[in-house]
C-alpha cells in the first residue's frame, strides 16, 4: 500500500517533537495512562531513548518552562485505518436516555477529529450523509457533527496561521456518515480474510490484536504464544484483504508441499468451490484451531446472506423463494443462535419492514430467546424499518445506496463477493463527481461546491482562498501528490468498509483514511444494538462515572519557611517557685512568718482530718469557735 502512512505521521509528529525541545540535552518525558497508549501504539521505547529522554521523575513537574500542544488524540490502528477507541459512542449517539449527553460528545468527536486533519495537514471541504425521508431522531446526527467539526477548524486555522501547510497537493475532503448509513455491513461474513478471522476466530482485542496460538499446534514457530496481528507482519498486510478464495490460490505452493501427508487433497486440482474451500482449509495445520468455524459458516452463507444484502442471487439476478432459505437455515441444527438472529435481521432488512406476527414466527421458529426481539425493534432506533402493515404501500428491498443496476463479476471471481458496504459506492461516486448533493452536501456549498464537484479537490492548499478551481482528471497520474480523504464513521466501522477504502485508495490513486469510533464486529454490534433499550445505568458508560481526580500530592503547597526563633540560655539553678505556689493559700492569715534570718518560712500545710465520726465532731467543734472568736472581733483592729 502506497501513500502516506498515519502510523508514521504519528510517530514523526511525535519524535520530531521530543527532538526539537532542548536539542542535545536530556529530558523528562511525562505520560497518563492515555497518552502512554498513544505512544506506545506507534513509537518504541528504543526510539524515545535514541533522542536523550530518560526516565520519568516526581520532580519533573516543577521545573515546566513552556508547553506546547500535539493534536494527537487518535489511534492509528493501520496505515490508513484510525480508531478512537471509542465504544462508548455508540450508545451516546443513539440510546434514548442519552440525548442531554449528545451535545458535548459531538463537540470532544470533533476535537478529535480536527486533530487528525491537523496531523494530515488538511484543510479540507467537509460534507456529511443527509438521509432522505429519514424516520429516526438520529438522522441529524451527521448534519451536527459536520459543523461542530467546520467551526473547530476554521478557529484552529485563525489561531495557527501556519494551517494548512503549503502543499502542491489537492485540497482533501472530510466525508462524515455514521452507522444508520448502511446496516448490512456488521452483519455479513465478509470473506476477505481479515474480517472472518475478526468474524470467526477468538481474538485478544485490546490496546493491540492478538491471537493466542493453542500449545503444541504444527506449524507455528511460536507455540502457546499471543501473536500480534499488525503491520509489523507483512505476511498479514499482503494478505488480509484477500477474498478467501485467492488467499487460498495464493497459498497453493504451501499447499503442494504437504499434499501428500494429507489425503483429502487428492482432487485439489478441481476448480476451487465452496467445498473444495471447506476441505482444504480442514487439512491446513495452521488452521486447524478454526477449522470447525470456517467450515460452518462456509456452508451456512453459501448464498443466502450475500442475497440478502444485494438483493440478487449468485448469477446476479433478483433471488426467489428467499423466505424458504431463511427458513430451510434456521432448521439447521449447525447454524448458531448468533447466526439465525443475523439471518432474521439481514431478511428483515431485505424486505424493508415485516409483519409483527411474521417477526415472532421467525423467533419461534430459530428458538431464539425473547430477548433478541429487543436487538430487532431496536434497529428502529438506527433509521430502520422494523414493522410494516398489510396497506403498507412502500416496496419491499429497498437498498437507498445500493449500486442500481450491478454488473455481474469476471468468470474467475467468485460471486460470494458481489456486496460491497454503502461506503465504498458513496467514496466512487466522489471519485468519480458524481456524488448526489442533496443526500451528500457541503457545510459551506457557496465556497466548496465547485471544488467539490469537480473533482475530486483540485485546488492546492497553498492557493485554498484565491485560486480558482479548474478541472482535473479522474485518475491523476501516480506522479502527482495524491489527494486525501478522511471518511469518518460514527458509530463504528467494519473491516469490509476498511478494506473498501484501501481498494479506492488503490482504484483512484488517493489516500483514503477510514476513521471512526471504534472497530464493530458482528457480535459486538448486536450487542450494542441490544443495549439501546436497556437501563442507561446498566452501561456504565464514561460520563456517568465520577470524574478522575487528579493525584492528591499535585494539589498540595509547598510548607512556608517556619520563623527563626532565639533560644535563650537558661540557668539551671534558677528554678521556678512551683512549689511554694502549690503551699500558698489565700486568706490564711496564719500560713507563713518571718524566720531569724528574715526569710519566709512556709508552715506545713494542715493535715487531712480523718472520715471518724470522733474527727468529725472535733471538726464541726473548731469550726464553731472559730465563728465565735470571729463574732468578738479577735482578727480586727477593734477592742
Amino acid at each position: 500500500m502506497t501513500g502516506a502512512s498515519a502510523v508514521e505521521i504519528q510517530k514523526r509528529i511525535l519524535l520530531e517533537t521530543l527532538r526539537a525541545t532542548d536539542q542535545g540535552e536530556w529530558k523528562v518525558l511525562l505520560l497518563d495512562g492515555g497518552s502512554k497508549k498513544l505512544v506506545d501504539g506507534v513509537v518504541k521505547e528504543d526510539d524515545i531513548l535514541e533522542l536523550n529522554v530518560t526516565n520519568q521523575s516526581s520532580y519533573a513537574a516543577q521545573h515546566i518552562a513552556e508547553t506546547s500542544v500535539l493534536n494527537l488524540d487518535y489511534y492509528p490502528r493501520e496505515s490508513h485505518l484510525i480508531t478512537l477507541r471509542d465504544p462508548w459512542s455508540f450508545p451516546t449517539l443513539y440510546h434514548p436516555a442519552c440525548n442531554h449527553l449528545v451535545r458535548q460528545h459531538m463537540a470532544d468527536l470533533a476535537q478529535k477529529i480536527v486533530a487528525i486533519c491537523v496531523s494530515l495537514g488538511e484543510y479540507p471541504t467537509i460534507r456529511y450523509y443527509n438521509p432522505r425521508n429519514p424516520s429516526h431522531e438520529a438522522s441529524v446526527l451527521c448534519s451536527h457533527l459536520a459543523r461542530f467539526v467546520q467551526t473547530q477548524l476554521d478557529q484552529y486555522a485563525k489561531y495557527d496561521n501556519s494551517f494548512p501547510p503549503q502543499t502542491s497537493r489537492p485540497r482533501g475532503l472530510l466525508l462524515i456518515v455514521d452507522r444508520t448509513m448502511d446496516l448490512f455491513a456488521p452483519l455479513l461474513h465478509e470473506f476477505t480474510y481479515q474480517a472472518m478471522v475478526h468474524d470467526l476466530l477468538p481474538l485478544i482485542e485490546g490496546d493491540k490484536t492478538y491471537y493466542k496460538v493453542p500449545v503444541g499446534q504444527t506449524g507455528i514457530s511460536q507455540q502457546g504464544k499471543d501473536q500480534e496481528l499488525s503491520e509489523k507482519d507483512g505476511i498479514w498486510v499482503k494478505y488480509r484483504h484477500l477474498h478467501m478464495k485467492d488467499l487460498l490460490d495464493e497459498l497453493v505452493k504451501d499447499f503442494n508441499a504437504f499434499k501428500a501427508q494429507n489425503p483429502q487433497f487428492a482432487n485439489s486440482d478441481d476448480p476451487a468451490t465452496i467445498n473444495s474451500i471447506k476441505d482444504m482449509l480442514a487439512g491446513l495445520p495452521k488452521y486447524q484451531e478454526g477449522k470447525e468455524a470456517y467450515s460452518l459458516h462456509l456452508s451456512m452463507t453459501q448464498d443466502a446472506m450475500n442475497s440478502l444484502a444485494t438483493g440478487l442471487d449468485e448469477e446476479y439476478k433478483k433471488p426467489k423463494n428467499v423466505a424458504d432459505q431463511i427458513i430451510r437455515l434456521l432448521d439447521d441444527d449447525a447454524i448458531t443462535f448468533p447466526d439465525r438472529l443475523r439471518l432474521i435481521i439481514q431478511y428483515l432488512l431485505y424486505r424493508d419492514g415485516l409483519l409483527p406476527a411474521d417477526i415472532q414466527k421467525l423467533l419461534a421458529h430459530a428458538q431464539l430467546p425473547a430477548q433478541d426481539s429487543e436487538v430487532i425493534y431496536n434497529l428502529e432506533l438506527l433509521g430502520a424499518h422494523v414493522t410494516r402493515n398489510l396497506k403498507d404501500t412502500r416496496p419491499a428491498g429497498q437498498y437507498i445506496l445500493g449500486k442500481g443496476e450491478v454488473q455481474a463479476p469476471p468468470p474467475d471471481e467468485s460471486g460470494l463477493s458481489r456486496f460491497e458496504p454503502a461506503l465504498k459506492v458513496v467514496l466512487e461516486d466522489y471519485s468519480r463527481g458524481t456524488l448526489d448533493q442533496i443526500m451528500f452536501p457541503f457545510t459551506k456549498p457557496h465556497l466548496d461546491a465547485a471544488d467539490g464537484l469537480m473533482g475530486q479537490g483540485n485546488v492546492s492548499q497553498a492557493s485554498l482562498r484565491s485560486a480558482k478551481p479548474t478541472w482535473a482528471r479522474t485518475r491523476p497520474s501516480a506522479s502527482e501528490p495524491r489527494q486525501r480523504i478522511i471518511a469518518f464513521m460514527a458509530g463504528g466501522a467494519t473491516y469490509s468498509e476498511s478494506r473498501a477504502c484501501y481498494e479506492i485508495s488503490q482504484s483512484y490513486n488517493k489516500d483514503v483514511y477510514l476513521t471512526t469510533t471504534h472497530m464493530l464486529t458482528p457480535s459486538l454490534y448486536l450487542r450494542q444494538v441490544g443495549d439501546l433499550s436497556v437501563d442507561r445505568r446498566q452501561l456504565d458508560l464514561p460520563a456517568d462515572r465520577p470524574k478522575p481526580r487528579a493525584p492528591e500530592h499535585l494539589f498540595e503547597k509547598e510548607m512556608p519557611p517556619l520563623p527563626q526563633t532565639t533560644h535563650i540560655q537558661k540557668d539551671p539553678r534558677a528554678q521556678p517557685p512551683t512549689e511554694g505556689m502549690q503551699k500558698l493559700r489565700v486568706g490564711d492569715g496564719g500560713t507563713h512568718s518571718r524566720s531569724t534570718n528574715g526569710q519566709s518560712q512556709d508552715h506545713k500545710p494542715p493535715q487531712q482530718h480523718s472520715s471518724s465520726p470522733t474527727a468529725g465532731k472535733l471538726s464541726k467543734d473548731k469550726e464553731r469557735d472559730g465563728e465565735k472568736k470571729k463574732k468578738h472581733h479577735f482578727f480586727s483592729s477593734k477592742k
